[in-house]
């Protein structure tokens, strides 16, 4: 009895020489020091990144109401979410302006969902009724449909049916995408094995995602909507905004009288290309932003100056002056303006 405990003990003082061999406890004890010294950083860093009152960043502005209700119902039918959308817009008490936003995208939506199902027939019968809407703005949206619907009808095995079907349709289009309908046209040889062939990737379902994008778009386009939700691209820009926003109210606390009634943003706020909608001009001369009481001009050699450093160069138009960029001499009454 007593040597089995003395051959435990011994098991036990080896295995301990073996793992201060492989691990050294300071190991152990520098590891867990880094460990809680990051822990500790943690909640500081989250609260940098996650600011629990954004409130400081709030102005006082007038919003135009009925505008803002009809983009919020409008986010509503976007989604397909009729009812949501006509229980807003009945609280808001603006239901003639919700009435036609609804009948519009229920036919979008009617759509979209019948492709989820892979019917294209809504689809079809749309460009059908709008295809020199779709010329005109340079989209080929229609056949990108027949070609959808070719492929189905192949995918079934019915070669004769999508033959009959391709020289019904595609004979409108053979003079500006001859190649795509050849190359629609090879699929026949291959109707019993169309995943083994060289064509398999026309049967990928990105194929109808691409074109349910497209027609989403096209359909916004002819209605003079925006392809992205107003409310959604409104609310993205506000989130990539806000950060410099509520660095400079922390630095101007005591001061929210002034944060108030300032015309323009004191600091730069950098939006994503897909938030800049309109052109902005910043006179070299004043470095002060275009406005419609000082627009940009553009002078007789090319370049852009502000009307303002225009009519104070030339003394309000009594002589000419040499342009900052180049030495043109500059007559202001040649200037015209520029609208962005």
């Amino acid at each position: 009895m007593q040597s089995s405990t003395l051959e435990y003990q011994s098991e036990l003082a080896e295995l301990k020489k073996k793992l201060q061999e492989v691990s050294p406890l300071n190991q152990l004890e520098g590891a867990q020091k880094e460990l809680n010294i990051a822990l500790i950083k943690y909640p500081k860093a989250l609260e940098k990144v996650f600011n629990p009152d954004i409130s400081k960043a709030y102005r006082n502005i007038e919003f135009d109401s009925p505008i803002v209700n009809q983009i919020i119902a409008s986010h509503f039918y976007r989604q397909g979410l009729f009812e949501v959308g006509n229980c807003f817009i009945t609280e808001a008490q603006d239901a003639e302006a919700a009435v036609a936003m609804r009948s519009l995208f229920q036919e979008l939506y009617q759509m979209l969902e019948a492709m989820k199902s892979r019917n294209l027939e809504p689809a079809l019968k749309w460009a059908a009724a709008n295809s020199n809407k779709l010329k005109e703005n340079g989209s080929d949206l229609q056949l990108r449909i027949h070609h959808l619907q070719f492929v189905k009808i192949l995918q079934k095995g019915s070669r004769d049916e999508a033959l009959k079907y391709a020289r019904t349709n595609f004979a409108s289009f053979a003079g500006n995408h001859m190649a795509e309908i050849q190359k629609l046209m090879g699929c026949l040889l291959y109707s019993d094995r169309l995943h083994e062939s060289p064509y398999a990737h026309l049967l990928s379902p990105t194929n109808w995602d691409t074109v349910t994008n497209e027609l989403t778009r096209q359909f916004c386009n002819l209605l003079g909507q925006s392809y992205e939700s107003p409310l959604s691209a409104t609310i993205a820009a506000g989130i990539q905004g806000l950060p410099p926003l509520l660095k400079f109210m922390t630095v101007m606390v005591g001061k929210k009288h002034e944060w108030q009634s300032m015309n323009q943003l004191p600091v730069p706020v950098e939006l994503d290309k897909e938030f800049q909608f309109h052109s902005v001009f910043v006179c070299p001369v004043t470095k002060e932003q275009s406005t419609d009481d000082n627009p940009p001009m553009l002078m007789s050699c090319g370049h852009v100056l502000c009307k303002q450093s225009i009519n104070k160069m030339s003394k309000n138009g009594s002589k000419t002056f040499k342009c900052p960029y180049c030495p043109t001499d500059i007559d202001s009454t040649q200037c015209r303006q520029l609208i962005f």
